[in-house]
C-alpha cells in the first residue's frame, strides 16, 4: 500500500515537473514565433506594399494567385506534419535516408512546424493576397470604372473562396498523402542546412 502511494505521488511530481517544463518551452516559443512573424511580415509586406501598386492587372492577379498558391502549399506542409508515421522516418534515418533526420525533426517539434507553416506563412499570405486584390480593385476602378464596393466585394469573395477552397483540398490531401509530402519537404530543405 505504502509503494502505491509513493508511486502516485512520484507520478504526480512528474506530471507537474514536465507540465511546467513544457510551459516555459510554450512560452520561449511564443515569443520566438512572434518575432519571426514581425520580421517576415514586416519584409515581405514592404516589398508587397512598394511592388503591388506599380503592378499591371495581369501582374497583380498573378502576385495574388501566388500568394495564395503559397498559402496552401504551406498549409498542406502543416497538416503533413501533423498526421505524419514518425517511425517511418526513423528506419528510414537508420538507412540514412536523405532528408530522414530532417523529418523525424520536424515530426517531433509537429506543433511548431504546423503552426509556422499554416499560421505564420498561411496568414502573412493571406494578407497579402488582400493587398493584392485591394490594388486590383483600384485598377479595376480607375481604369474601367467599375463600382467601388461591388468590385472590392466580388475580389475579396474570389480571393476568399480560392484559399479556402485551396486549404480544404489540401488538407485531404495532405492526410491522405502526409508521409510522401513531409518525406519530399524534408529532402528539399535538408539541401540548404547539411
Amino acid at each position: 500500500m505504502k509503494k502505491q502511494s509513493e508511486l502516485k505521488n512520484l507520478v504526480e511530481q512528474t506530471k507537474k515537473r514536465e507540465k511546467i517544463k513544457k510551459e516555459r518551452v510554450d512560452i520561449k516559443w511564443i515569443i520566438t514565433i512572434v518575432i519571426i512573424t514581425f520580421i517576415i511580415s514586416f519584409g515581405l509586406s514592404f516589398v508587397a506594399n512598394s511592388t503591388i501598386p506599380n503592378l499591371s492587372l495581369v501582374f497583380g492577379i498573378i502576385i495574388t494567385l501566388l500568394f495564395i498558391f503559397i498559402g496552401i502549399i504551406f498549409d498542406i506542409i502543416g497538416v503533413s506534419v501533423t498526421s505524419a508515421d514518425e517511425a517511418v522516418f526513423h528506419s528510414m534515418a537508420s538507412r540514412k535516408v536523405k532528408g530522414a533526420s530532417t523529418a523525424v525533426k520536424l515530426k517531433k517539434n509537429a506543433d511548431k512546424t504546423s503552426s509556422f507553416c499554416c499560421d505564420v506563412i498561411g496568414d502573412i499570405c493571406g494578407v497579402i493576397s488582400g493587398a493584392a486584390g485591394t490594388t486590383i480593385c483600384a485598377i479595376l476602378v480607375t481604369k474601367y470604372h467599375t463600382d467601388l464596393l461591388l468590385t472590392g466585394l466580388i475580389i475579396t469573395a474570389i480571393i476568399s473562396s480560392l484559399t479556402i477552397g485551396g486549404k480544404a483540398i489540401g488538407k485531404s490531401f495532405a492526410i491522405n498523402k502526409s508521409d510522401i509530402i513531409l518525406y519530399e519537404f524534408s529532402k528539399f530543405i535538408s539541401n540548404f542546412y547539411h
